[in-house]
């Protein structure tokens, strides 16, 4: 494990950017940022226009370690470059940005209220190479669909049961029970969930260090205890499809939780953009989050 990374990770101040949307998403994502599909034949189209849309903004002048702690990556854009440069190589080494990697392989179908992770029989092969490609963590997502507490608890003993084989490499795993923000019962899900986290935070050993990626809490600071957790590097905070005026609302409420958001970020990122325009709109997202993140900061880890 990178130590000077971890000490970003556990002590920066600024957000984690979710630039990993994988084959499901991406038609959604491209979408979103002005491309049709009508403008790409077949997977390895697309994934050259999404790696084209991540480039800009990682290439950006406003995407850079001051305001940005770390970079969730899809393992394709992990295996390319950036001007030459690979991408992990590239956001460390260049710009100070902790790099991530997306590992799930997507969600399996709702039982008990909620989606597990599909298997994931090449993780240990998908983990040794993002040690080699210099990742420093993993992130990989499950949903909660109602307070269903059988459903939840497999939703928790999941993802630390992955967690710990991505550990074994190295590696410091972002967990993510995302909860659904259209439950009618997100405040009892968060509840549940919360407790079924803890259970499983104690149960780790002293070296066996986590992050956490939540959805933005119905109560404010309700996750302090997981932030307070020996084990935890970070919590960070999902925006789940709110739009970034109110995720970043949500989460100047919540002390010590840092964003991690996706949607949020390139909301506004179109492909017809000018560069001015472009790097002025990110700069102005890259802005508004950094201080969502930061505005709640008591930095008790850094203490």
């Amino acid at each position: 494990m990178n130590q000077e990374q971890l000490k970003k990770a556990q002590n920066g101040q600024g957000f984690i950017a979710a630039l990993d949307q994988s084959g499901g998403s991406t038609p959604k994502a491209l979408k979103a940022y002005g491309v049709d599909e009508s403008e790409y034949n077949g997977d390895d189209e697309m994934f050259a226009k999404v790696h084209d849309m991540r480039s800009r903004i990682i290439t950006a002048p406003s995407f850079n370690g001051e305001k940005i702690l770390g970079a969730i990556l899809f393992e394709k854009t992990m295996d390319a470059n950036i001007e030459g440069t690979p991408t992990a190589t590239y956001l460390w080494e260049k710009l100070n940005v902790v790099p991530f990697l997306k590992i799930d392989k997507g969600l399996a179908d709702e039982e008990n209220g909620v989606q597990l992770m599909k298997p994931m029989p090449e993780l240990d092969g998908l983990l040794k190479r993002a040690v080699t490609a210099g990742i420093f963590g993993t992130k990989m997502r499950s949903v909660i669909n109602g307070a269903n507490p059988e459903g939840i608890k497999a939703v928790a003993d999941q993802q630390f049961e992955v967690g710990k084989q991505i550990i074994a490499h190295g590696l410091v795993p972002i967990i993510e029970p995302e909860v659904s923000i259209g439950n009618t019962d997100k405040a009892e899900c968060e509840k549940i969930l919360k407790a079924e986290t803890l259970r499983n935070l104690d149960a780790l050993s002293d070296d066996q260090l986590v992050m956490l990626k939540l959805t933005l809490p119905e109560e404010a600071d309700f996750y302090a205890e997981l932030i307070a957790h020996k084990n935890v590097v970070r919590v960070v905070a999902l925006s789940g499809g709110y739009d970034i005026n109110e995720a970043c609302d949500r989460l100047s409420k919540n002390t010590d939780m840092i964003a991690s958001f996706s949607r949020a970020l390139s909301n506004d990122l179109r492909a017809s953009q000018s560069d001015e325009e472009f790097n002025s709109t990110l700069e102005q997202a890259i802005d508004k989050i950094y201080q969502a993140s930061i505005s709640g900061m008591k930095n008790s880890k850094a203490a």
